[in-house]
């Protein structure tokens, strides 16, 4: 059986102390208003204040440490009391100074500082419960260096704390033994304590945030509060002079603060004329589009099936035939059987890959020697991947009438080729969604690419012809030194009529558009280009040239190959795949004197910088694969060129919604007339 202590009166009320500071800092913020209120409703422009009055209220959150028995000459307790811990309150006005849009700057608070302490109870020889509750109080003075690394908000400051003690009382409260419970109660004993310092010298540093009342600066006053958190350890924090005694604090508490702006204009101050950044506006137009080109493109077939995260169900992006359709289905007219909702540039590919089951089951259907095995993979684990697997199995079987005997599946929580690699924390939702997929795997030649073999080959290709504009038809915009002068820059197009286009921001020193966006349904006409910067201190440049385009002149064709090589993270292993594929099919149909156009290309997964670098790699090894070709055949007569658009969205042949477009982005493309 425990005896109850009443702590009710363990510590001394402060709120009358409390009210007091609360009233003094409403007084003042009314006076400070009423200089200010002139300033109210004004619409002219005012800067930010360098000087800021107002008051700080907080929690101090004390943490004893340390011994003490001895509380004054006379009173020694019987057990030394060790640790506590209480919170008690903090009030202040405040005064700081820090120019607008500047790091450095200076803050003084000077106000009541309650360390107010509570002790873990103590057990005396005659096991009797004991507690010690003090009311240690201060007016503290803090000078604080203020440093905000952004020139923003977000602050830093730190400094000395120079404290004056106020009070020093404390209640001892002895309790009864509890085998004893019908002992009266002992009195409270209550006194100051002893050997108290006078001064304390020591230390703190916090961070603070300046959230203004208002973002228009189109009044004199302007106010704001700043939550601050602040850390004061134990150093120079010994109450007593006696014993080891020490307080560690931290505080929380919120600022409010007000101060005057300046009228902008009304104090005229010589700028300082800082060096600006030369640039050169050019613009690059086609003289005309003359060419068509009719693309015969080899299209690969990856062997992947995404799902959507979450899900087991074959995505509804992908062409779902009904039984009755399969006699329908043929590789060449996969337009008949176009996916919902499809857009964006490259449809006709998409088509092709979003039919990629129906073509699998078509392909089973015409070789009945083949097996595949399809592998899921899930991050959820390996029954998750078998789900997966086990629904694209169960389409082949129901619809087009697979024996379920030569699809074999299994379940895996990471793909052979994983997106994702250990250690990575950038872009993981798109890696993620790239590997959570069911791979199609087969030792079947009829199912597989030329030169190809193994569980990781692509599928045999297909053809399509389409009908392509050249790329040389894009208008390119060519802003020398955008990088050091301007934090973005756009174009305003207009044309003879008045009619105004406009693109960007852009912040590359390069753009390229197509002609036929200016144009529209016109065949050619007339414009004037505007550049229109905005400099690192918020300046405008705007740059003009004429330019004149055309769209179109007398029809003509040519005839054009397109092949693909597609890479996973492992360029090399990409190289090895297709080395003999661009042997002995790709280098055998260039023409005599013909032109090979290399473009290599990447997903937007990764640094910009990293894949433009990445992207010019491959071309670059695609064309060597091509070259020791021709050159073992003899020939020299070719034309290379090879270019790396990296992740340039308006050059790639995908979109990056999904993980198919963006596993197709990462691809070389070679042209050959």
């Amino acid at each position: 059986m425990y005896y109850k202590i009443n702590l009710e009166n363990t510590t001394r009320d402060p709120w009358t102390i409390y009210s007091f500071f609360i009233k003094a800092v409403l007084i003042i913020s009314l006076i400070f208003t009423g200089l200010m209120v002139r300033a109210q409703g004004q619409p002219e422009q005012y800067t930010k204040p360098s000087w800021w009055f107002g008051g700080a209220v907080g929690a101090n959150v004390n943490f004893y440490r340390g011994s003490t028995q001895k509380l004054n000459d006379g009173l020694t307790v019987p057990t030394a009391f060790h640790n506590g811990t209480s919170a008690g309150l903090y009030l202040a006005p405040l005064v700081e100074f820090h120019r607008p849009d500047s790091r450095w700057g200076v803050m003084l608070q000077t106000g009541y500082d309650s360390r107010m302490g509570s002790y873990n109870h103590v057990t005396n020889p005659c096991n009797c419960p004991a507690y010690l509750s003090t009311d240690l109080s201060y007016v503290s003075v803090e000078p604080s260096l203020r440093f905000a690394p952004f020139k923003k908000n977000f602050y830093l400051f730190g400094g000395p704390r120079i404290a004056f003690n106020l009070t020093k009382a404390f209640t001892y409260e002895l309790g009864t033994n509890p085998e004893f419970p019908n002992q009266p109660p002992n009195p409270d004993i209550k006194g100051d304590l002893s050997d108290i310092n006078k001064t304390l010298v020591s230390g703190q540093i916090g961070m603070g945030y300046d959230i203004p009342f208002s973002t228009k600066q189109d009044k004199r006053a302007q106010w704001m509060l700043s939550p601050f958190v602040s850390f004061q350890p134990y150093y120079g924090q010994d109450p007593r002079s006696i014993e080891t005694w020490n307080i560690t604090t931290v505080r929380i508490g919120l600022a409010f603060k007000g101060g005057r702006g300046h009228k902008i204009g009304a104090v005229v101050v010589e700028p300082v004329k800082m060096p600006e950044v030369e640039t050169q506006f050019t613009v690059t137009a086609p003289k005309n589009i003359p060419v068509e080109h009719r693309v015969r493109e080899t299209f690969p077939l990856r062997n992947y099936i995404f799902f959507n995260l979450g899900s087991t169900t074959i995505a509804d992006r992908y062409v779902l035939l009904r039984k009755d359709q399969v006699k329908d289905f043929k590789e060449d007219q996969l337009e008949v059987f176009a996916p919902k909702n499809l857009s964006g540039r490259s449809a006709r590919q998409m088509t092709v890959y979003y039919n990629i089951i129906n073509i699998l089951g078509d392909r089973l259907g015409k070789n009945p020697n083949a097996t595949i095995t399809l592998v899921g993979s899930s991050e959820k684990g390996p029954d998750d991947g078998r789900l997966m697997a086990e629904s694209v199995k169960q389409y082949l079987v129901d619809v087009f009438g697979i024996n379920p005997a030569r699809i074999n599946i299994q379940g895996r929580e990471k793909p052979k080729l994983p997106s994702e690699q250990p250690g990575g924390n950038k872009e993981l939702d798109l890696l993620r969604e790239g590997d959570r997929r069911v791979s199609i795997e087969s030792n079947s030649a009829d199912l597989l690419m030329e030169f190809q073999s193994g569980p990781d080959a692509a599928l045999k290709s297909i053809e399509i012809i389409r009908m392509e504009e050249s790329i040389d038809s894009n208008i390119t915009f060519n802003v020398a030194g955008a990088n050091e002068a301007f934090t973005s820059w756009s174009l305003e197009v207009k044309d003879e009529k008045g009619k105004v286009q406009n693109f960007g921001p852009f912040t590359g020193e390069k753009v390229s558009i197509p002609v036929r966006d200016l144009l529209g349904s016109r065949s050619e006409g007339d414009y004037k280009i505007k550049m229109v910067g905005k400099t690192l201190k918020g300046k405008i440049v705007k740059k003009e040239t004429p330019v004149h385009l055309v769209a179109w002149t007398s029809p003509k064709i040519e005839e054009e190959m397109r092949f693909s090589v597609l890479f996973e993270f492992n360029e090399s292993k990409a190289i090895t795949l297709y080395e003999k594929y661009l042997t002995d099919i790709v280098a055998p149909k260039i023409p005599v004197n013909g032109t090979v156009t290399i473009h290599g290309h990447t997903d937007i997964i990764g640094e910009e910088a990293y894949n433009q670098t990445l992207s010019m790699a491959r071309a670059v090894e695609v064309k060597g694969v091509l070259e020791k070709a021709l050159a073992k055949a003899g020939r020299t007569d070719v034309k290379f060129e090879v270019n790396g658009f990296g992740e340039d969205e308006n050059l790639s042949p995908f979109e990056n919604k999904t993980p198919e477009e963006r596993f197709y982005n990462r691809t070389v493309i070679i042209d050959i007339k």
